[in-house]
Order: C-alpha cells, then sequence, then structure tokens
C-alpha cells in the first residue's frame, strides 16, 4: 500500500499513513478526468439562451423592393438575416446540455485525481482539523503550518467552525467527501484530507 506523512495541525509529522492502492495508486485516465469535469460543467448550464429566426422576428411582410430593374439584388423580406433587426440564421433556442456517465466512470476519474495529487506531491493529510472558535486568524495558521495557500479541505463530517473559519479565505474552499469531485480538486493546487476523510473515502471508493 501506498504511504504518505501524516501531519498534525501546528505543521510536524506525527507517522505515516497507508493509502489504499486501488484509490490512491491507480494509473490516471485523463481521458475520464476531462470527461467528468466536462458533465460537471455541462450540468450547470441553464440553457435558457433564446434568439428569432426570420420567421419569428415581427415585421417584414411586405417585400422591400421589386424583384427586377432596380440594380439590387433581389429581396423578400427586411427580417431576413443579411438586414439589421432580421432573424439569426442559426438562432440558438432553450436546450439541456447535460448528459451521463456511468458510475464506474465517475468513481475511475476521481480515483485518478486522488493518485496524481499524491503522485505529484499535493496531497496533504492531517490527523484532525478542529477549532474551539470560528477564527480565520486560526486557519491561517494551519495554512502557514501545513505549507499550503491553495487548497480543498476535505473533511469526514461537517464542522461548523471549520468551514466558517476557512470561508473568508478565497484560495481555500472546504468539502465533506460525501460532495467530493473532481472539478473542485483540480481547481485547487493542493488537496488536503483529515485522517477520518481518508478513512470515509476508502470505505466508500475500495
Amino acid at each position: 500500500m501506498a504511504k504518505t506523512a501524516l501531519y498534525n495541525m501546528s505543521g510536524s509529522q506525527v507517522g505515516e499513513i497507508e493509502l489504499a492502492d486501488e484509490i490512491f495508486g491507480v494509473e490516471p485516465n485523463e481521458h475520464l478526468v476531462k470527461m467528468a469535469v466536462t458533465l460537471q460543467l455541462a450540468n450547470r448550464r441553464q440553457g435558457t439562451q433564446s434568439a428569432k429566426t426570420r420567421g419569428e422576428v415581427r415585421g417584414g411582410g411586405k417585400k422591400p423592393w421589386r424583384q427586377k430593374g432596380t440594380g439590387h439584388a433581389r429581396q423578400g423580406s427586411l427580417r431576413a438575416p443579411q438586414f439589421t433587426g432580421g432573424g439569426m440564421v442559426f438562432a440558438v433556442k432553450p436546450r439541456d446540455y447535460s448528459f451521463k456517465l456511468n458510475r464506474k466512470e465517475k468513481r475511475a476519474a476521481l480515483k485518478s485525481v486522488l493518485a496524481d495529487k499524491l503522485a505529484n506531491g499535493k496531497l496533504v493529510v492531517v490527523d484532525e482539523l478542529k477549532f474551539d472558535a470560528i477564527k480565520t486568524k486560526d486557519f491561517v495558521k494551519v495554512m502557514d503550518a501545513l505549507k499550503f495557500d491553495n487548497a480543498l479541505v476535505v473533511l469526514a463530517e461537517q464542522d461548523a467552525n471549520v468551514i466558517l473559519s476557512a470561508r473568508n479565505i478565497p484560495t481555500v474552499e472546504t468539502i465533506q467527501t460525501g460532495s467530493l469531485n473532481v472539478y473542485d480538486m483540480l481547481c485547487y493546487d493542493k488537496l488536503v484530507l483529515t485522517q477520518d476523510a481518508v478513512k470515509a473515502i476508502e470505505e466508500v471508493y475500495a
């Protein structure tokens, strides 16, 4: 099994933690990672944009000039696409951009990112993250101790003190293991997991 250092909130190494090879030791699949990111971004799109075709634009019933003898090209309507105020040729219409990946593909993509973060030294495991009160200053001290300034912090369960302490830091985001996803992991340079979060991930994806 793969091993990585285990730190405390002071930044000191307190031991090592074994990581499941079937999650953190897989060969990254870049294609599935790309598909997972595309899926998340596509599913966020509202798809409510709409424009009018020449058949939907008001007016233009009368032929602008006679067919022959004017020196102009023949025209049938001032609402044709080439005229100002005319309709669009291929007008966009409301549509659903979402699509689906099967469960195995989603899991493989997430494992790929976890394995890549570990292989590139961008995964940090801390024994616990606990605060007695909501203080951004205390969270910043932990950031300095663990030497990260841009990270996704993964918690096993909701902890209001940790979440609210990190909320005002623009380069840090907290997330629970149940909401862990490929896009958010790729948006941040480092991935910080608590020891309990590692166990929760291994229980679900191993």
